[in-house]
């Protein structure tokens, strides 16, 4: 890929370029963008192409940038590149342009083609979000996946000044360094265990069980208690065949094993808090479980 104002550094003016087109030897992608090959242009090629037609100074970004990153495992529809705030560029068909007066600074000067560092992509991201359980599902997947670490989210959040949900990310990203790997676990975390005063927890805590290793969602090891969490809207009969063989060898370890779905979570924290609470106190947990600010009906009872 070569842009016209990259050409022109090599002697080759419009001229010379014009006739290898006619020739077939290269063909035009875009305004002033060209690849020195014919045939089919391969998904790289077009990112390639994104930048330059974007100018000097552009880098891929946003999802696109997740893309090559490895942090979103479906290519872009549309690709967005970040320019210079100072730059000024023409709409371009297939291209969301961001303008940032960070371009400079955000890129990863290692990779190609060029693209915002890791961290700047998710931190991306993460303000264009519509809600903040979409947030921790980008803090959790970046880091599960080993792109990046929560302590350098926060130190490049830090070099933000204007920052959403700065606070809550934050304390997300302590979160996900304690083994928080899913929005419903962060919302167990938040929502029924902290909420309510439940005991602290291992969180993907691992075990070994008949001779394999098993990561449990939520271990009370104190009290033999396991929490497993399933944010499925759908239970397809492998997987819930998979979870009972789970239970069961749970069972023959001597755990007792409770599980929860998205509803029982996020709509239902206190009533689920209730039934842990009752668990683990039967398991030698001497309490309390305290109220929150949602368990006014439940007052008595939780009190009891």
């Amino acid at each position: 890929m070569i842009a016209s104002w990259q050409a022109e550094r090599t002697g080759l003016g419009a001229r010379r370029i014009e006739m290898l087109v006619r020739a077939e030897r290269w063909q035009r992608v875009d305004h002033g963008i060209y690849a020195a090959f014919t045939g089919e242009l391969p998904r790289h090629t077009l990112l390639w192409a994104a930048v330059l037609r974007a100018g000097r100074q552009s880098v891929l970004s946003h999802d696109t940038a997740a893309e090559l990153n490895g942090l979103f495992d479906e290519p872009s529809k549309l690709l967005h590149v970040t320019i210079p705030d100072s730059q000024r560029i023409r709409p371009v068909a297939g291209l969301v342009i961001h303008r940032s007066k960070r371009a400079v600074e955000a890129r990863d000067g290692d990779l190609l083609p060029p693209r915002t560092m890791i961290e700047e992509t998710v931190l991306d991201l993460a303000q264009r979000a519509t809600g903040f359980d979409d947030v921790v599902s980008l803090l959790a997947r970046s880091c599960q996946r080993q792109l990046t670490t929560p302590i350098l989210l926060i130190t490049s959040m830090e070099s933000r000044p204007r920052m959403r949900w700065r606070k809550e990310i934050s304390l997300a990203l302590a979160d996900v360094a304690h083994g928080v790997h899913s929005p419903l676990e962060y919302r167990y975390l938040r929502d029924v265990e902290r909420a309510h005063g439940l005991p602290d927890s291992d969180r993907q805590a691992v075990a070994m069980s008949r001779g394999r290793v098993v990561r449990r969602d939520v271990r009370y090891h104190s009290y033999a208690v396991v929490v497993e969490l399933d944010g499925a809207a759908s239970h397809p009969d492998e997987r819930r065949w998979r979870d009972k063989r789970r239970d069961n060898a749970a069972a023959a370890d001597g755990l007792i094993t409770l599980r929860y779905g998205w509803a029982d979570v996020t709509e239902h924290p206190c009533e689920t808090a209730l039934e842990v609470g009752r668990v683990l106190g039967r398991q030698g947990w001497p309490g309390p479980l305290r109220n929150c600010h949602r368990c006014q009906a439940w007052r008595l009872m939780i009190s009891d």
